[in-house]
């Protein structure tokens, strides 16, 4: 039955390691919304008072917290965007409820149809600035699947140029050997000049050292596949943007970081998504770890438990991200560019509303 709610559908996210990320069911298409609902006055489900009263300020003032949000207290700036297949339908809603862009999932569109979806965003006054690869296998030992991806990537790579993105998302592989520590056990030390992990955890690291092997071999096993993307990155002029998510590998920020930057190539760098990260470090931690090497910036939420062991994702501002705290370190590390949303189960004026909270770093 067609729901009478036009609302961003749930959908998969790449934090979840049961998610689809092969293409364009990684995200449900959004039916559209009107332009009305983008601009309700009424508050959403899960709104406190403050939160309400908040974007209504924010609605009635003279500038537009969309593209500029922030300009008078913060020295970068921040575009709003969300994942879907850039149709004339979707990117018409995202125009309707104040987005200025979206993340294409369209990872394999031939260059004609990248190029006429850029003209249509273009006429509505928006952007397609970059494309969700999502998972690959680069540390598989079969060396002809390895092969399909770097192809299947450098397919995306030339989509972003078409498409007028400056970024491709990618997760170079995952790895599920076990026991690994617990995330709020880990307690990595690594080979500053090869990245190898030495050890986990306090005490004895015998029962990970499988889990050691896996980590050093995916390290060396994605830097070798990666390295062979950069011409084809150069050529295109998009950057690879490795995304680290639930995939027990690079699990703290200085690991992480250095992992990006052993490319040492401005082709290269990190895509964040800051609610993957919560059950391992705050991101405010992450975000300085990784600096300039920010590509891009995912946005959803994660509610640790009350011990602070665990928890479950929820909606942008319904978790226990420090929204603020993460506007301040964004503006201090110097990033300007896309907060893309990687979620679902809301309007799309809901999303937009709270892309506007934390631009403003309420």
């Amino acid at each position: 039955m067609r729901r009478s709610c036009l609302c961003a559908p749930a959908t998969p996210t790449i934090g979840d390691e049961s998610a689809d990320l092969s293409g364009a069911a990684e995200t449900a298409r959004v039916d559209g919304i009107a332009k009305e609902n983008a601009m309700s006055p009424m508050p959403a489900a899960g709104w406190s008072r403050r939160d309400f009263l908040v974007s209504t300020a924010l609605a009635a003032g003279a500038a537009s917290l969309s593209g500029h949000a922030g300009a008078a207290k913060f020295k970068t700036t921040l575009r709003k965007a969300m994942i879907g297949k850039p149709t004339e339908e979707m990117l018409t809603s995202l125009k309707a409820a104040g987005f200025d862009g979206i993340e294409s999932n369209d990872r394999a569109a031939t260059p004609e149809a990248a190029a006429a979806a850029r003209a249509i965003a273009e006429k509505l006054g928006l952007s397609i600035h970059s494309v969700l690869f999502g998972w690959a296998n680069f540390n598989a030992d079969d060396a002809a699947a390895v092969d399909a991806d770097i192809a299947a990537v450098e397919v995306s790579l030339r989509a972003a140029q078409a498409y007028g993105a400056d970024a491709v998302l990618l997760v170079p592989c995952r790895t599920k050997v076990a026991p690994i520590p617990e995330p709020w056990d880990f307690r990595i030390e690594f080979d500053a000049k090869t990245g190898h992990v030495t050890r986990v955890a306090e005490g004895d690291n015998a029962k990970y050292q499988a889990y050691i092997d896996a980590q050093n071999q995916a390290t060396d096993r994605s830097r070798k596949a990666v390295e062979r993307l950069i011409p084809a990155a150069e050529k295109a002029g998009v950057v690879i943007a490795l995304e680290n998510v639930w995939n027990n590998l690079w699990v703290q920020p200085a690991l992480y970081a250095h992992f990006v930057a052993s490319f040492k190539s401005r082709w290269v760098k990190s895509y964040f998504d800051i609610g993957n990260h919560v059950k391992y470090a705050p991101p405010e931690t992450w975000l300085r770890a990784l600096g300039a090497n920010i590509a891009k910036c995912h946005i959803k939420d994660f509610k640790l438990n009350p011990d602070g062991h665990g928890g479950k994702f929820v909606h942008p501002r319904d978790g226990s991200v420090d929204w603020p705290l993460v506007r301040r370190t964004l503006d201090e590390i110097g990033y300007s560019g896309w907060l893309t949303i990687e979620d679902g189960g809301l309007e799309l004026a809901e999303f937009s509303k709270r892309l506007d909270l934390i631009v403003a770093g309420t």
